[in-house]
C-alpha cells in the first residue's frame, strides 16, 4: 500500500530539494530533509539541512488522483490524494481556513467558489415549520384516503346507465338497404 502526498515548498526550498535527490548524499551540503506535525496535526515544521521552515496540512477543495506507468503507455492509478502540505517562508502568513482555496493547477484558482453549489442559507425555524405542515397535509391525505375510498366506492355503484339517444333510427327499420357513410358516395375514379 502507498501512501501518497503533495509537498508545495517554495521555490528555492525546491532547487535544494532537487538538488538533494539528483546529486549523492554525500556531496549535497542539504544531507537531512526532515517534516515533523505538532499536536493538532495540522502545523509542522519542514527541516533542510540546518533551516526550519513553518508548515501546514491543508485540505484540497477536490480530490486528485495520482498514476504511475511501467511501460510509458499502461498508466494505474496508485492513490487518491485529497490534502497537501505546505511550506512557507518564515515570514509568510499561516493559513487561515484548514481548506486551501485553490487546486493545484491555475485553471483550479478559487474552486470552490466558482465551480461547487453554494449551500442554502434556511432559516431553522422555517425548515421545522414546513416540514411540520407537510406532515399535516400527509396526515390529512391518509386520512382522507380511507374515508374517500368508500364514498368513491358508492358512487360508482349509484352512477346511471347512460340514456339512450334519441332519434335515432332503429337498425330493424332499415333491413333494406346497408348503413352507408360519407366516404361510401366518394368517388372511385381517380
Amino acid at each position: 500500500m502507498e501512501e501518497q502526498f503533495i509537498l508545495r515548498v517554495p521555490p528555492s526550498v525546491a532547487e535544494r530539494i532537487e538538488r538533494l535527490l539528483n546529486e549523492s548524499a554525500a556531496a549535497s551540503e542539504d544531507k537531512s530533509l526532515d517534516l515533523s506535525f505538532s499536536e493538532d496535526g495540522r502545523s509542522g515544521t519542514f527541516v533542510i539541512g540546518n533551516d526550519h521552515f513553518p508548515a501546514s496540512l491543508l485540505d484540497l477543495p477536490t480530490i486528485v488522483e495520482s498514476y504511475k506507468t511501467y511501460d510509458d503507455s499502461v498508466l494505474i492509478k496508485t492513490a487518491d490524494i485529497g490534502q497537501m502540505i505546505m511550506v512557507r517562508e518564515e515570514g509568510d502568513p499561516t493559513p487561515e481556513a484548514v481548506e486551501y482555496r485553490h487546486g493545484l493547477t491555475p485553471p483550479m484558482r478559487d474552486a470552490r467558489r466558482r465551480r461547487f453549489r453554494r449551500e442554502p442559507d434556511l432559516n431553522p425555524e422555517l425548515v421545522q415549520r414546513v416540514e411540520k405542515d407537510l406532515l399535516n397535509i400527509m396526515a390529512v391525505a391518509g386520512h382522507d384516503e380511507d374515508g374517500d375510498a368508500n364514498t368513491r366506492n358508492a358512487s360508482k355503484k349509484a352512477s346511471p346507465a347512460p340514456a339512450a339517444k334519441p332519434d335515432v333510427p332503429d337498425a330493424r327499420e332499415n333491413a333494406a338497404e346497408p348503413e352507408r357513410s360519407d366516404s361510401d358516395e366518394s368517388d372511385d375514379s381517380i
